[in-house]
């Protein structure tokens, strides 16, 4: 017998406990994973900047005392009606088939008392949506379902969506479970098959058609609403560009972190680039076509807090939108819930199978029986709370930093924890002058 002891057993980073559950789950059934969410790997993000408040060389603001709007415009670019809202953080696009039709009230509710918008997502127009929607963007993607050209009429503007932070370059997914009657008939498609969109529009290849596909909009509704193009986070200088080039009133950007209702989770985790990497970019297309604050920039994936609404408008955006975000403050993921979660084979704050419809908090569910169990008065409530506090949380920090409005907040209020952090928010490291890939190193 050895004097020694045993060298404990050592776990391979490379062929981690997680990555070998997912070989044997591909080879016992053949079929890639999927599901819901956003990308859950560590990655660079607003936690990676920190602001510089005001002391003896800046001027701090008094919280009481003095003014710090939050208001903005989107769509004055082209728009006969662009539209003006109170607050800088909107609902991002989660679909009626995605989402409960009570989900989608309590969006339009929530969303109308804070002062902001929401977005209609893939599959149509609701009643509940645009009942309890003041101002409401209405979606037109590669799969065209739901559309038509009276709900394009009764929107307040239109949102072209080429692609997603989740899955840039990438189709949507509903699957057969949650396509409903209502689902069905609303989309134009079988009852419990699965719905795979297409990854591009069936009538455009480039920036050129995009343009053509812009001004029929315009013409469909006389040139009143604003239109977005939404893109992926990929090449975001040149979508960006592109975009302008093709006649957008507002950009939307999304990054990785940004969530779906269904796809690959190989697309999810291996697809896109970070939202901080992405701002940085845009925000310079938009500059040297001398566009920036004349066409608006949204910007989203991974927004949780005024922190995070602040740092993306000092970086340059106009605005963000939520949907993860705002799914929880509805209260999908509550702890509460933790035993349904369980007999899921999930947990709460992990459960990410939005596409099988047993979402216990009655969310991400077509079941008449679970999306009963929501109130979306209570929900709408609970989202204009969290879109006050968010609101709240950036104008101390713009204050503090001793602007009078959001979109006065600026790189130079920034610094960066991380190298990566400061060579893609483009703002120094903590403490030195140094912005890796500037001036030459």
């Amino acid at each position: 017998m050895s004097d020694f002891p045993h060298t404990p057993p050592k776990q391979s980073w490379t062929f981690s406990n997680d990555v070998n559950a997912e070989i044997r789950r591909a080879a016992a059934t053949g079929i890639y994973d999927i599901r819901g969410g956003g990308s859950k790997r560590r990655l660079p993000h607003f936690d990676d900047l920190l602001f510089l408040g005001a002391s003896i060389s800046r001027y701090p603001l008094e919280g009481y005392r003095e003014k710090c709007a939050t208001d903005v415009w989107l769509g004055t670019r082209f728009a006969k009606k662009p539209i003006h809202l109170d607050i800088p953080v909107t609902i991002a696009g989660m679909s009626f088939g995605a989402l409960s039709g009570p989900a989608k009230e309590a969006l339009g509710r929530g969303a109308t008392a804070a002062g902001t918008s929401t977005t209609t997502g893939d599959g149509g127009m609701t009643e509940e949506e645009r009942g309890h929607s003041k101002t409401l963007v209405y979606q037109y993607l590669p799969s065209r379902y739901g559309m038509n050209p009276d709900d394009l009429r009764r929107c307040d503007a239109i949102e072209v969506v080429v692609g997603q932070g989740a899955k840039p370059g990438g189709g949507g997914m509903l699957l057969g479970q949650k396509i409903s009657d209502r689902v069905a008939n609303m989309r134009n498609l079988p009852k419990g098959i699965d719905q795979r969109s297409a990854c591009r529009h069936p009538d455009w290849t480039g920036p050129d058609d995009l343009e053509i596909k812009i001004l029929e909009l315009r013409e469909i509704t006389d040139w009143e609403k604003p239109i977005y193009v939404k893109v992926g986070g990929a090449r975001p200088y040149y979508d960006t560009a592109l975009a302008v080039k093709a006649g957008a009133d507002v950009v939307v950007l999304d990054g990785m972190q940004g969530g779906t209702a269904a796809t690959q989770d190989v697309f999810i985790e291996n697809v896109g680039m970070p939202i901080l990497a992405c701002i940085p970019q845009a925000v310079k297309a938009l500059q040297d076509l001398g566009m920036h604050r004349k066409v608006q920039l949204i910007v989203s994936g991974g927004i949780r807090s005024g922190a995070d609404v602040a740092k993306a408008m000092a970086l340059g955006a106009d605005a963000v939108a939520i949907g993860t975000a705002a799914l929880i403050a509805l209260g999908d993921n509550d702890p509460a819930l933790e035993e349904e979660y369980r007999k899921l084979g999930t947990t709460a704050g992990a459960y990410d199978d939005w596409h099988e419809g047993k979402d216990p908090a009655g969310i991400t569910t077509q079941d008449p029986a679970l999306f009963s169990r929501f109130d979306p008065v209570l929900g709408g409530r609970r989202l204009k709370n969290y879109l006050k506090v968010m609101t709240l949380e950036a104008q101390t920090i713009a204050r503090a930093c001793g602007k009078n409005h959001l979109h006065n907040l600026e790189p130079e209020d920034l610094c960066a924890l991380t190298i990566e952090g400061a060579a893609m928010a483009g703002v120094p490291l903590a403490g030195t002058n140094w912005i890796p890939g500037r001036n030459g190193f």
